[in-house]
């Protein structure tokens, strides 16, 4: 053998042939070292293609888990939303309520204050009227009434024996007097700017400083001293008397 034999080189062939009658068949020879190669490549590729589907899953799976996440904490805050709206809801619900409770309250505040100031008017003007001398200052019937006129109008008054001369309204005595035309006179200021005098011939029954009302004791007419007088100031003005009192009968 010859030392410097020439090295061999092994080829492989690859054959492409077509099921078709007439087809051709090709042969293509390629080295060991480029088959390998291409081996290698194809290898590479697929392990590219397994790395880049198992990659690829790896990122579908994150992004469908923070998708699921997100769906959560969407939904969580829907539910809140859902729970907070409730709450403001029932709150505006108290509220109202309230609202109307504290109406109605005031309402019946309302109608009950009215009700009371117009209970205080009522009882203020039957208060005043207590003191405004409308009765009559006698308790009994009576025989003549006369006017007597001149700058103290006043009237004169024909009574009978027991008859009783009474306050003609709420008053405070604030004079008796001797009388040179009847024997004696009593006047009572009534506080809203009304006096009466009363004039009578028996003993009078008060003294300065009584309290009286519509139909206190002032006179008793007695036997022979039936007549009376009776006048009226209004804020230190004479007034006819019939024109304010009220006859009744």
């Amino acid at each position: 053998m010859e030392g410097n034999q020439e090295k061999r080189h092994t080829n492989h062939v690859i054959i492409v042939t077509s099921d078709a009658a007439n087809a051709n068949v090709r042969q293509f020879k390629i080295r060991t070292w480029v088959l390998g190669l291409i081996v290698i490549v194809l290898f590479a590729a697929f392990g590219a293609l397994l790395g880049f589907l198992f990659y690829e899953e790896r990122i579908w799976q994150a992004a469908i888990e923070k998708s699921n996440q997100q769906l959560q904490k969407m939904e969580a805050l829907s539910l809140e939303k859902d729970a907070v709206k409730a709450e403001m809801e029932k709150k505006e619900l108290e509220l109202t309520e309230e609202i109307q409770n504290l109406k109605d309250e005031v309402q019946i505040l309302s109608t009950t204050l009215n009700q009371k100031v117009e209970s205080e008017k009522n009882l203020r003007e039957t208060l005043e009227s207590l003191s405004v001398p409308t009765g009559f200052p006698v308790n009994g019937s009576a025989s003549s009434i006369e006017t007597e006129g001149g700058d103290k109008p006043g009237v004169k008054i024909e009574t009978s024996a027991g008859v009783v001369v009474i306050a003609t309204a709420k008053g405070t005595v604030i004079a008796v007097n001797d009388d040179l035309e009847y024997g004696h006179n009593v006047w009572v200021d009534h506080g809203n700017g009304y006096v009466t005098i009363y004039r009578c011939q028996s003993d009078p029954a008060l003294k300065i400083g009584d309290e009286v009302y519509q139909g206190t004791a002032i006179f008793l007419v007695e036997e022979g001293k039936t007549t009376i007088g009776y006048q009226m100031m209004l804020n230190g003005e004479y007034l006819n008397p019939l024109d304010v009192i009220e006859i009744k009968g």
